[in-house]
């Protein structure tokens, strides 16, 4: 009978950690195609309203994701049911205010700027967790948010001569909180179809910040940049959040945020790239103490 329980006890930890090395990896790849966002939204934000951006960025990632949905058909996954509102309803919500902060605060800092002090989601997903979802915080975590956090606060200072913030960065920051509660929401939906919540949050908060960019006077026309951003919303926001639930599935919201957090990295490298800048040396040593905060974050 021991060597029953025995051999079913191991049989789960082998699923388990291979389940959890598929989680890392959609975790991963979440970030890389999230990365694609502020250097190219950076490039979109000289020909497109900052809100009405956002708007499309999100309405690109719900329809992308619907036609995925309808070729595709995932018959095992639960669909989302009324107990859930509550949380449908915070993300959407959520959805609208982090993007039309993050791009409000490109148009005021740089893209390699704005790229890294997305790690900031790690901190704003974690401490959340902790005091609202009870989630534990061990130590190397707490380390972790507390290194993230320096370096966040180094990239926010304009001048570090007279300790005056950035409005941009401030604005980063305001995105990264908004996306931290919202992890922890989406993290309560886990187990539903992830494409349908995809869908939910694109359609649903894309078309409520094209209603707000009409409403405080942006207009623009031109079909082209409209396709590109509906493109880059779909492949940044759609199948990133599509694979971001997967991994959440097996790893809590703090450890998923954590693993994701290699995305602002690669999306700094894309930044210093397309716009030909030189990294300053505030830039370098926030970068340094940023990359052992994630590495602390994603190691046990």
């Amino acid at each position: 009978m021991f060597c029953i329980e025995y051999i079913v006890a191991e049989f789960y930890a082998k699923v388990n950690k291979t389940m959890n090395k598929k989680a890392i990896f959609y975790a991963v790849l979440a970030a890389a195609l999230y990365a694609l966002n502020a250097p190219v939204s950076k490039l979109l934000l000289g020909e497109i309203p900052s809100t009405f951006l956002a708007g499309l960025l999100y309405l690109g990632a719900g329809t992308g994701m619907f036609i995925l949905n309808k070729v595709k058909k995932d018959s095992d996954e639960q669909p989302l049911t009324r107990k859930e509102l509550p949380y449908t309803i915070g993300i959407v919500v959520l959805d609208i205010a982090a993007p039309i902060s993050l791009m409000i605060g490109l148009t005021m800092c740089s893209a390699a700027n704005a790229s890294l002090l997305n790690n900031f989601e790690i901190v704003a997903t974690a401490i959340i967790a902790l005091v609202v979802f009870k989630e534990k915080i061990t130590p190397r975590l707490w380390a972790a948010i507390a290194l993230v956090s320096i370096a966040s606060m180094l990239l926010s200072f304009e001048d570090l001569s007279s300790f005056s913030f950035s409005t941009g960065s401030l604005f980063v920051l305001l995105a990264c909180i908004c996306w931290g509660l919202e992890n922890n929401c989406t993290r309560m939906l886990s187990s539903k179809n992830p494409a349908e919540i995809v869908i939910i949050k694109g359609l649903c908060s894309g078309a409520g910040s094209v209603v707000i960019s009409l409403v405080i006077g942006e207009r623009y026309t031109y079909l082209p940049y409209i396709a590109v951003a509906l493109l880059l919303g779909f492949v940044a926001y759609g199948l990133s959040i599509y694979f971001y639930i997967y991994a959440q599935r097996y790893l809590s919201a703090a450890k998923t945020s954590a693993f994701y957090a290699v995305s602002p990295f690669i999306g700094a490298g894309l930044s210093l790239v397309v716009f030909a800048e030189t990294p300053s040396l505030i830039f370098i040593i926030a970068l340094a103490i940023m990359a052992a905060g994630t590495y602390l974050a994603s190691v046990e």
